[in-house]
C-alpha cells in the first residue's frame, strides 16, 4: 500500500486510514481486533480514533473506542503505528467528557491527551487533532454561517500556544485540525507562521461523491499552504452504497440511531445516489466501488478514512484500492455532481 507524507511533516500514513468509530458500539472488542489485524496485514499503518468514541457519543461509552485501540497497540511496534486522535470541542452538549470544560485552551487539553494516551496504552499520540472548531461554526450537515450564533471561544493564538507546549511536553508529536473551513484553516497557518509556533499538517473533513464542498476554496488553501486532506465518510454513513434505495430502513447507523444521519436526509440526497448507483452498475461495479475509488483517486486526498461493521465490508473497501476508474466515468460523476450539487454538505 502506498505511503504519502501529512504536510510538512516526516509522518508518512498509508493512503488508507482504518477510521474506529463504531468500536465499542456496533463493535466488540474482539470484533474491532480482528479490523485493526486485517487492516495492518493489508499494509494499512494509520488509525483514527477520538476521546468521545464511540459514536453516537454517551456518557456510558465514552472513551471505550480508545481502550480498545489501546488494548491492540500495545501488543504493536509503536513505532510502525501512527495514532491519530482527536479532542472533542465545545457547544455540542458533551458535558461528560472533562467535566464540561472542552475549551482548547492548555489545561483542557492537557487533560484530553493525557486521557487519550492513559486509554490508548502508549506515550505520545503521532497526530492530534482538534475534532471541531471552537467558534461558531456550521458543522455537521449545517450549511449557513449565522453571525447570530456569535460565542466566547478560545482564541486561535491561545490554542496553537497550547499545542506547542503539549509538542513540547513530548505528547504530540503533530496536530491537525477537522471539520474546518477556509478561514480557520487560514488563521491557524498565518499564526503559526507569525509566532513560530506548530503548523497544521492535516484537515480531517467530510468528503465523497454527496460532499464535494472541500473543493470550493478549502482544496486551493490547502495545496498552497500544504496541509493534507484525511477525508472521512467516503460512503456517506452507507448511503452510497445504494442500500437504502432499497429499504430504506436497512440495518445501518442511519436507521439504528435517530438524527443521527441529519446530512444525509436533505431533498436532493435520494437521487444523487440513484443516479450514481446507476453509473455504477452500468460500468460493471457496485455502488460503494464507485464512491471509494472516487474519493481514492482525488489528487488532494493523502489518505482515506474507512469504517467497517464487518470484515465483507472492510475487505470491500481495501478491494476498492485496485480500481482505476477512466476519464469517461470521472466525467460522469462530475456531470452527475452539476445537476445534484453537494446535496449532503
Amino acid at each position: 500500500m502506498k505511503k504519502r507524507y501529512l504536510g510538512h511533516s516526516p509522518l508518512q500514513v498509508s493512503e488508507v486510514c482504518l477510521g474506529t468509530m463504531t468500536f465499542g458500539q456496533q463493535n466488540s472488542e474482539s470484533e474491532a481486533h480482528a479490523q485493526l489485524d486485517r487492516a495492518s496485514a493489508a499494509g494499512i499503518n494509520f488509525i483514527d480514533t477520538a476521546e468521545m468514541y464511540p459514536v453516537p457519543p454517551r456518557a456510558g461509552t465514552c472513551g471505550r473506542t480508545e481502550q480498545i485501540v489501546g488494548n491492540w497497540l500495545v501488543r504493536q511496534p509503536r513505532q510502525q503505528v501512527v495514532v491519530a486522535t482527536k479532542a472533542a470541542g465545545p457547544a455540542r452538549g458533551l458535558n461528560w467528557i472533562r467535566g464540561g470544560r472542552l475549551s482548547f485552551d492548555l489545561d483542557s487539553l492537557r487533560a484530553a491527551v493525557e486521557g487519550s494516551l492513559q486509554r490508548l496504552r502508549t506515550d505520545y499520540v503521532d497526530l492530534y487533532q482538534l475534532h471541531w472548531p471552537a467558534r461558531n461554526q456550521p458543522m455537521f450537515g449545517q450549511w449557513q454561517f449565522v453571525p447570530a450564533k456569535e460565542c466566547a471561544a478560545t482564541a486561535i493564538i491561545e490554542t496553537l500556544e497550547a499545542l506547542a507546549t503539549l509538542v513540547r511536553e513530548g505528547k504530540i508529536r503533530y496536530f491537525g485540525l477537522s471539520n474546518e473551513h477556509p478561514w480557520g484553516v487560514m488563521e491557524f497557518v498565518r499564526l503559526a507562521k507569525e509566532h513560530d509556533l506548530p503548523r497544521p499538517v492535516s484537515l480531517q473533513n467530510a468528503y465523497s461523491l454527496l460532499n464535494r464542498v472541500y473543493e470550493n476554496g478549502l482544496a486551493e488553501v490547502c495545496y498552497r499552504e500544504n496541509v493534507s486532506l484525511l477525508p472521512y465518510s467516503p460512503l456517506a454513513f452507507g448511503t452510497l452504497s445504494g442500500k437504502y434505495l432499497a429499504d430504506p430502513k436497512a440495518a445501518g447507523r442511519i436507521t439504528e440511531f435517530a438524527g443521527f444521519g441529519q446530512r444525509y436526509a436533505k431533498p436532493n440526497v435520494a437521487p444523487a445516489v440513484a443516479a450514481y448507483a446507476e453509473l455504477a452498475h452500468r460500468h460493471g461495479l457496485t455502488p460503494s466501488q464507485l464512491a471509494l475509488a472516487f474519493v481514492y483517486s482525488r489528487w488532494f486526498v493523502a489518505s482515506t478514512i474507512i469504517g467497517a461493521t464487518n470484515m465483507a465490508q472492510l475487505d470491500e473497501n481495501l478491494a476498492a484500492l485496485a480500481i482505476q476508474l477512466p476519464p469517461a466515468v470521472l466525467a460522469e460523476i462530475d456531470e452527475i455532481h452539476l445537476r445534484y450539487t453537494n446535496p449532503a454538505p
